[in-house]
């Protein structure tokens, strides 16, 4: 970076989009002009640097700035063919760009370089919003303002809105932005900091106006019995609530959850006009493109008995299916994108908290915070005049903008295990970590599942973040630890779709050495812990309707009578038989429930560094550090076996490729003819 506007714009978007109270994630945009020297010519050339479509501006780097000729962009005036083809314009920007790569035009660039200004900011705070969705909120402005900042009456954003902000700024040479209808605020400056300051004085200036003006309950008294329930009975509701409300939303198209219980939201819920504002929707067009523009809301009181709440949440969904359709059809046109899906996107349900959906964790997730953020604007707006959101006609015309669709035709590909979320036990290390790293990979969504909590969370760590991956504690012999691991779950990505039951010890002593209790700890953790695992993760799978997999890592040893192993090996052969008994009785529900047998996995396997390898080397008199080579010997291929080999096979039952088989078990042992199932 060697341009000092580019650098003043970078820092500027990155201070103001790390306040949430400036603008929402992926909301608004930032510019700058300014000069450098054409590499054609060698003279100086004008150009407008713009964030780019989609990109955050709290993260925002160069390479997510569109860079534009200035004259060029401020000569699509003269062929501007009217705000009925103002989408052409779009297309027209790609004749402006200078130089190669940086980011694609997004619609708002003509709002940047048609202001004469140097610097322009374009924001969606909610205390802006607020005033751009009151009833009055020309006069609000006003009021709030004086003649510094000017309202623009609601206009869908393009290259009409870049025109009308263009001839205001013009027109009143005192202000220092304005506020957009039904949308957010624009400000502009001679200097990158002097738009910094107006747009933070906008910001301030109307969250003052709304603490001071406004009236101390916006949204009307509580309910009672809609009163946000204790934490760990809300909680614990809430993760009861989660594969039903995920499989309701998943109807269309899998989707991933995700669960808020702020204060923020609990409050909304609890209030006598959750009902009517909830049913005009958002106005902000970033909020409504993710909420889509009305949630489900429970009508039920908090306590209300857990099935009649499943009850209703039913007959709930059916009917805003009926009206999502309904709506489509009252504005959609001949040339209109198809349907994209009738499922809500956002659930509320009072005293318990706010459910999200989105096609991956951070969809989900931004998704529950815009409407956050939707809420704060209701507040805002019902505390000095009357909520009122843009009509649902034009709500409709940017949902299903072909400018919208054609930017979602362009998102990639989704990688195979994408919207699926996985647990797997044992997955701290050795081949467990290698099978959520795998997954995770592969575009699940990983519970890492460990007798270690902090080992399990710094094995989430090193997959990724939180939207990719947790750490959960897990001892698989405990029915109720085993059930709050999958709370856990559930309350992080909405439910479960791929369990992995690998936890495991092994305890290698011949028959006469077998104490009782080493009998007893085997078969809790495997055999017993497996079937805790594979009920809890059925329970939930089944309340989803969607479907799932369940994979046991079993063992060679569940078919191969080796020496001194008897505790070991009968425990892995109850597993290989759990196999075979609930792919009978799960597959009903499409659940599909497959086995892998590994052998000899000694690099990285944390069995075999606990202790289990020594053992293993001194049965068949070898050196430890030799156990590995010596296991590869007797098989078929003559190769090692690793985690990454189990892991890979994990990926073959579930990526997608084998969605008609249930009941097998896969050897990965590099072949050994012993083991060979008949």
């Amino acid at each position: 970076m060697t341009n000092p506007v580019v650098s003043d714009l970078i820092a500027r978007s990155n201070r103001l989009g790390a306040d949430p109270r400036n603008t929402n994630y992926a909301g608004g945009n930032t510019s700058a002009k300014g000069t450098e020297t054409d590499p054609v010519t060698g003279s100086p050339v004008e150009l407008v640097w713009v964030k780019g479509s989609g990109g955050d501006l709290g993260t925002l780097q160069e390479s997510g700035l569109a860079v534009l000729r200035l004259d060029r962009l401020r000569s699509l005036v003269d062929v501007y063919p009217g705000v009925e083809r103002e989408d052409e314009m779009v297309a027209a920007f790609d004749f402006c760009l200078h130089g190669r790569g940086g980011a694609a035009p997004s619609i708002d660039t003509a709002m940047h370089g048609l202001v004469e200004a140097a610097h322009v900011d374009h924001l969606h705070p909610d205390s802006g919003i607020a005033l751009a969705t009151a009833a009055d909120g020309e006069a609000l402005t006003r009021e709030c303002f004086g003649d510094r900042v000017v309202w623009v009456p609601w206009r869908r954003p393009g290259f009409q809105l870049g025109l009308d902000i263009a001839e205001i700024a013009a027109k009143n040479p005192q202000a220092i932005g304005c506020i957009l209808g039904g949308h957010g605020v624009t400000a502009w400056g001679a200097t990158s900091e002097e738009c910094e300051a107006n747009s933070l004085e906008i910001i301030r200036t109307a969250e003052r106006f709304l603490a001071e003006r406004g009236k101390p309950e916006p949204f009307g008294a509580v309910v009672p019995g809609f009163e946000p329930l204790p934490d760990a009975e809300r909680r614990t509701r809430a993760a009861a609530l989660a594969p039903v409300v995920r499989g309701l939303a998943s109807t269309d198209r899998p989707q991933v959850g995700h669960f808020t219980d702020s204060d923020v939201v609990l409050e909304f819920l609890s209030r006598e006009k959750l009902a009517p504002l909830a049913a005009l929707g958002t106005s902000c067009p970033d909020h409504f493109l993710r909420t889509k523009v009305r949630p489900l809301v429970v009508d039920l009181p908090a306590h209300a008995p857990l099935e009649d709440v499943v009850a209703r949440l039913r007959e709930l969904h059916a009917e805003y299916r009926t009206e999502y359709a309904a709506y489509y059809s009252r504005h959609a046109t001949s040339d209109s994108p198809a349907m994209r899906g009738a499922d809500p996107a956002i659930v509320l349900v009072p005293g318990v908290g706010m459910f999200s959906f989105g096609a991956g964790k951070q969809t989900a997730r931004v998704a529950g915070e815009f409407y956050v953020n939707a809420i704060n604007v209701m507040r805002g707006a019902e505390a000095v005049s009357t909520y009122a959101p843009i009509d649902e006609s034009e709500k409709f015309r940017i949902e299903y903008w072909a400018l919208e669709e054609a930017k979602l035709q362009r998102m990639p590909k989704p990688k195979p295990l994408a919207t699926r979320v996985a647990l797997v036990t044992g997955a701290a290390s050795g081949i467990g970590k290698a099978i959520a790293q795998r997954l995770a990979r592969e575009g699940a969504c990983v519970v890492v599942a460990d007798l270690d909590p902090a080992k399990a969370q710094a094995a989430a760590e090193e997959i990724g973040s939180s939207d990719v991956a947790v750490g959960v504690a897990a001892d698989v012999s405990d029915a109720e630890a085993v059930a709050a691991a999958f709370r856990s779950a559930v309350l992080a990505f909405g439910g479960v779709d791929l369990v992995v039951n690998n936890a495991g010890l092994s305890i290698s002593k011949p028959l006469l050495e077998t104490t009782e209790a080493d009998w007893d700890l085997q078969h809790d953790v495997m055999a017993k812990g497996s079937f805790l695992v594979s009920r809890e993760a059925a329970r939930i799978m089944i309340e989803q309707g969607m479907g799932g997999d369940v994979v046991y890592i079993s063992s060679k040893n569940a078919v191969f009578a080796g020496p001194s192993n008897i505790a070991y090996s009968s425990t892995k052969a109850d597993q290989a038989h759990q196999v075979r008994l609930l792919a009978a009785e799960l597959g009903e529900h499409q659940i599909r429930v497959n086995g892998i047998n590994p052998d000899g996995v000694v690099r990285g396997s944390g069995i075999f560094a606990g202790g289990w390898g020594a053992k293993r080397a001194a049965v068949y008199g070898v050196p430890e550090e030799e156990l590995g080579q010596f296991y590869a010997q007797r098989t078929l291929l003559k190769r090692e076996v690793l985690p990454d080999h189990v892991a890979d096979a994990v990926f073959a039952l579930t990526g997608g490729d084998l969605t008609r088989t249930t009941g097998l078990h896969v050897p990965v042992d590099s072949g050994v003819a012993a083991a060979f199932l008949r």
